[in-house]
């Protein structure tokens, strides 16, 4: 397989043809480069498994276009929800959230929650208008190897590997987002990352558990 590089956005319909058609498509973002199939095929997020050597019991978050998605694949959307969104999104932090029936089990391993967020950056945000479906995208690299912050860092794991990269520069943020739960009666930080807990925090006007 040769992996087709996309280096301007005249290429983004190409790749969104890629990723409905079940292929692989690595994706800059503003924290790290994700490996990024649709979201709502199985076959496709099982691929995304095998590629980088993920274990099937850790689940995947979704890629999405704008809090309008959240009551899509989100059985509950809590206030707190919409008010990390409001300030927050594009950017990099990511809310777990009761998981719809619309999302497919291999997506969350089985658990009744899924992670999703609205990346910054452009080309990927005019992937997700264009397919019109969410993201599984975990970081694009080998499991257990660093996260790839450019785009020859990707190919160097997945090179004739995957059917696609779009070649976005280099990430800005540079760090993998901020895991926020909200499904408790709590907001509880499960990762930090681009975004701290103190600012999480003082948006919400309450404390988070960490």
């Amino acid at each position: 397989m040769e992996t087709l590089i996309i280096k301007n956005a005249d290429g983004i319909s190409r790749a969104a043809e890629i990723i409905l058609s079940g292929g692989l498509c690595a994706v800059p973002t503003e924290t790290v480069y994700g490996l990024a199939a649709n979201g709502l095929d199985s076959g496709a997020v099982a691929r995304i498994y095998e590629v980088k050597g993920r274990p099937e019991t850790k689940p995947i978050s979704l890629l999405v276009s704008g809090a309008d998605s959240l009551p899509l694949f989100c059985r509950e959307v809590p206030e707190y929800a919409n008010i990390l969104a409001e300030a927050f999104w594009p950017g990099p932090l990511t809310m777990i959230l009761p998981r719809s029936d619309k999302v497919p089990d291999i997506v969350t391993a089985g658990g009744d929650t899924v992670g999703v967020r609205c990346p910054d950056h452009k080309m990927t945000l005019e992937l997700l208008r264009i397919c019109g479906v969410p993201l599984a995208t975990p970081s694009a690299n080998l499991s257990g190897m660093p996260s790839p912050k450019d785009a020859g860092s990707v190919l160097e794991y997945f090179d004739g590997k995957i059917e696609c990269l779009i070649d976005g520069g280099k990430c800005r943020v540079g760090v993998e987002s901020t895991i926020v739960d909200l499904t408790g009666p709590v907001p509880r930080i499960l990762r930090r990352g681009g975004i701290s807990p103190r600012r999480i925090g003082k948006t919400l006007h309450c404390e988070v558990l960490q």
